[in-house]
């Protein structure tokens, strides 16, 4: 396959690579307001790698492209928890925890990004 054809498109649309990629690395960045002070890495049995932006009142899941945005609950239960979109986000030392009833997901910090 040419590189032509791996990227899926005519000779002219290659001249915009350079302009797109920056723009896709910074549709990874959270808005300068958001302020997520605190980002970690987590390695996901199942699920390869996963960050988590977040500050006291929310937190952003990133895994790939995608994005999803928590809302800090109040809980008595252990660690700290974040929902949104149908499911927990549970942080507990260097455990996070993904709920979506039934299923679970548990992840390890790998590293502080």
């Amino acid at each position: 396959m040419s590189p032509l054809n791996a990227l899926g498109g005519p000779p002219r649309l290659l001249s915009l690579v350079p302009l797109v990629i920056p723009l896709l690395a910074q549709a990874m960045n959270s808005p300068w307001w958001e302020d997520y002070a605190i980002k970690d890495r987590y390695l996901c049995k199942g699920q390869g790698m996963l960050v988590v932006e977040r500050n006291d009142a929310q937190a952003s899941l990133i895994n790939g492209r995608f994005r999803t945005t928590f809302f800090r609950e109040t809980s008595d239960e252990p660690g700290l928890r974040y929902s949104g979109e149908g499911m927990r986000l549970i942080l507990q030392g260097d455990s996070l925890t993904l709920e979506h009833l039934p299923h679970r997901v548990e992840c390890l910090r790998v590293e502080q990004v």
